[in-house]
Parts: structure tokens; sequence; C-alpha cells
């Protein structure tokens, strides 16, 4: 069997496809943090529970509804958008303007609403989400085995990653989103509804948290604290890549996956924490991030 560094080549590729999966999360994740963030000012301490409803509704719209698979994927994001815009109009605009503090700490209190709500409900042991007909399985490569949900969820999110940085980079709908958050009332001068373009932003945001755990319910344990574990570790990615940076967010994300499942296979104790020390590392010698705009 063929080896490197003492470790089977096997072994070697499987956690590197273990990374670039949790890279693929983390870059969905880190996506929604930096256009809410980078767009709108608002540190979202809310978007792990987001993404946590997303794998929730995934697994309630299945047991009591009998909704499959592909219907969720839509719908799920879409709920819990519909949450986001509610949560905007009604919360985080009544704060506009302020110190960023006071948004961190109503969508923490927020965030906690949800998890003790559901925890309540569910408890934390767990649920199980069924693998698609579609998706069982898998492929030899000859150097691993690749189960085919795996590598659909590397494709789906990778996709729909890029095609949200070229909608707000390249599009005439993203400059609209970027001019209407810069200056809102030159924007409101020329016709346009800041304040609905700012809570569908803000929707949208919490979408791509959602879409992130419709795709995760197959493969790990749903539960209610399944946000707050991820959280911090996706904030350490944005702050990587540099707060408010689309771009930076995406390639970070895949990169910081892709980083902890190498240490996995070398140095596992490190593991959990070798995101955080790239963190510290980068913020020693750019504070602005990897891709962040220098003040």
């Amino acid at each position: 069997m063929s080896m490197i560094f003492g470790v089977p080549l096997a072994v070697l590729f499987g956690q590197l496809l273990i990374g670039i999966i949790n890279g693929a999360f983390y870059a969905l994740l880190s996506l929604g943090l930096a256009v809410i963030f980078g767009l709108l000012k608002i540190i979202n301490f809310a978007h792990g529970a987001m993404y946590m409803l997303g794998a929730m509704i995934t697994v309630i719209l299945f047991d009591y509804l009998g909704v499959n698979y592909w219907v969720a994927l839509f719908m799920a994001p879409l709920l819990v958008g519909a949450l986001g815009v509610l949560i905007e109009y009604f919360l985080l605009r009544r704060i506009a303007g302020q110190d960023h503090i006071y948004s961190l700490l109503l969508t923490f209190g927020v965030a906690l609403l949800l998890q003790g709500v559901l925890t309540n409900i569910f408890g934390v042991s767990g649920l199980r989400y069924p693998m698609p007909e579609v998706f069982k399985g898998g492929m030899n490569l000859g150097f691993m085995f690749l189960p085919y949900y795996r590598a659909w969820v590397i494709v789906i999110a990778l996709l729909v990653c890029f095609g949200t940085w070229f909608m707000i980079e390249k599009t005439k709908l993203g400059s609209y989103l970027r001019a209407g958050t810069e200056d809102s009332q030159l924007m409101q001068g020329f016709g346009i509804n800041v304040p609905l373009l700012v809570s569908l932003t803000y929707g949208f945001g919490v979408m791509l948290a959602a879409f992130a755990g419709v795709l995760v319910a197959p493969i790990y344990s749903v539960t209610p604290v399944m946000g707050s574990h991820i959280l911090i570790t996706v904030f350490a990615v944005v702050v990587i890549g540099g707060l408010g940076s689309i771009g930076g967010a995406i390639i970070t994300g895949v990169l910081m996956g892709i980083i902890e499942g190498l240490t996995k296979t070398f140095y596992p104790p490190a593991s959990s924490a070798v995101i955080f020390l790239v963190m510290v590392v980068v913020l020693m010698f750019r504070p602005s991030g990897l891709f962040g705009k220098e003040a």
C-alpha cells in the first residue's frame, strides 16, 4: 500500500475528502456571514441557528409531511429566509446605525431562543435524515471510495458560492445592493426601496446558512445545538478571509476545511484548533484578513 509520511494513501485522500466537504460547508456559511456583514454591517450571531433550522426543517418536513429531499432543498431555505426577513424588519431595523455590539447581542439572543425552543421540543439526542435514494452508493476511484452524496455536496455548494459571488460582484442587482447599503439616501432618491433591499439581503444571507443545513442533514446527526458547534469556527474563517470579503469567504472556507482535514491525518490533536491558530497568525501580520481591504 502506498504511503505518504507514514500515512496510507487511502486514509490521506479520505481525510482530504472530508476536509473538502467541511470546507464547502464553511464556504457556504462564511459566505452568508460575509454578505450580511459586508453589505449590512450586521454581526449575525444567529447564523449558526439558521444553519440548524435548515437541517431541522428538512427532517421535520420529511417526518411529518413526507416532503422529499429535493423539495426540502428549496423549501427549507425559503422558510428560513422568510424568518430572516421578519427578524430584520421587526428587530434589527430598530437598532440600525447603532454600534455593532447591539446587532451581535440581539442576534445572539435570537439564536439562544430558537435553540432553547427546539431543544425543549426535540431534545438534544439528535434526529436522523435518510440518505436520498439517488445518492446511495458511490464510485471506486482506485485510491479511495467516493460516496455519490459527498460528491454532490461539494459540487452544489461551490456552484451556489460562486453563483452568489457573481451576482453580488458582477450584476446590476449586486451593484444596487452595494450602493444601497453605502448611500441609502442617494439610492432612495433614484426610487430604490432600500429598506426592502436590506431585508431581502439579510434573508438571502440566512438562506445560504439554511441551504448548508439541508445539505448536511443526510450526513450528520441533526440536533438543535448543531449550529452553536460550528458558528465560532465559521466566524474564525470569515476573519481569516477578511470581514465582508465575498470571494475571501469562499476561498478561505474551502482552504480551512482542507487544512483541518490534513491536520486530522498528520497530527489529530491539533485538528480542532488549527483554524484558530491560522486566525491568530493572519491577524498578527494582516489584521484586515487575507482578502480584506486595509483600513
